[in-house]
């Protein structure tokens, strides 16, 4: 028996890995994620699988899920959104697994990023402008933010910055970063990426609160910041000039 860890990507069923989608309709016990998992997605399970919805259950109530699931020898799918490696809380549960002896892996999903980067048509790293990107989020109820972890800090990088978790803080992440960007440096925040109801928002850090205002968002929502947003005129990389060593393509 097997709890597999499957991360079911920003909303649009189809962004269901193959893998993830073989595991769901292999295990006869899914664990899901209901407030942000699509229900479509659950088609892929056996139809006699028992499917529950964790979104109201602590930890306590999953892990007794997990045992019961053991001690009937049956695997579990245990579905997430987006990609497992970030904010997905699945290393409080494999914790618990360990001590109870009970195997487990992990599928990795599309994340919410890489789907608002899709929305918008964008490549969040430009050739001399900006190489790196930095997921981040502002403290919340869930966790805090550890000390050196700041949008001063990873700001002053000049990094794309992709912030998670965060759309009820965007006064704060505005009055963070115009000082070290400027007020044209440009935003968009994407709202259920990949999802029917997807919206997008674009500005800069001088104007998007006041967008946002008008057009309100709750959750769900990605804020991306950094001049890849709106390159204008860039440097071609090297990759595919005619002078070029073409090993990595």
């Amino acid at each position: 028996m097997t709890v597999h860890f499957i991360g079911a990507g920003p909303g649009a069923p189809d962004l269901l890995t193959l893998r993830g989608r073989d595991l769901l309709a292999a295990c006869p016990v899914c664990l899901y994620a209901g407030s942000i998992v699509p229900p479509e997605m659950l088609r892929h399970c056996p139809p006699d699988a028992r499917k529950v919805d964790t979104a109201f259950l602590d930890l306590d109530a999953i892990e007794a899920e997990f045992r019961r699931a053991h001690a009937a020898g049956q695997d579990v799918a245990r579905l997430h959104s987006g990609d497992l490696s970030v904010w997905s809380a699945v290393a409080e549960q494999a914790r618990r697994l360990d001590r109870l002896g009970i195997p487990w892996s992990m599928t990795p999903g599309v994340p919410a990023f890489a789907a608002a980067a899709a929305a918008l048509g964008r490549e969040l790293t430009v050739p001399a402008l900006a190489q790196s990107v930095v997921l981040t989020r502002v403290s919340g109820r869930a966790s805090p933010m550890p000390p050196g972890e700041t949008l001063d800090a990873f700001g002053a990088t000049g990094a794309t910055l992709a912030i998670h978790l965060a759309i009820h803080a965007l006064p704060g992440i505005v009055g963070a970063l115009r000082p070290l960007h400027g007020a044209d440096c440009p935003v968009a925040i994407v709202v259920r990426a990949s999802w029917p109801d997807q919206r997008i928002l674009r500005g800069t850090l001088g104007d998007i609160e006041a967008k946002l205002a008008a057009e309100p968002a709750e959750r769900m929502a990605v804020i991306l910041v950094g001049r890849a947003l709106e390159p204008g005129d860039f440097r071609d990389s090297a990759l595919y000039s005619t002078d070029y060593r073409r090993r990595f393509r």
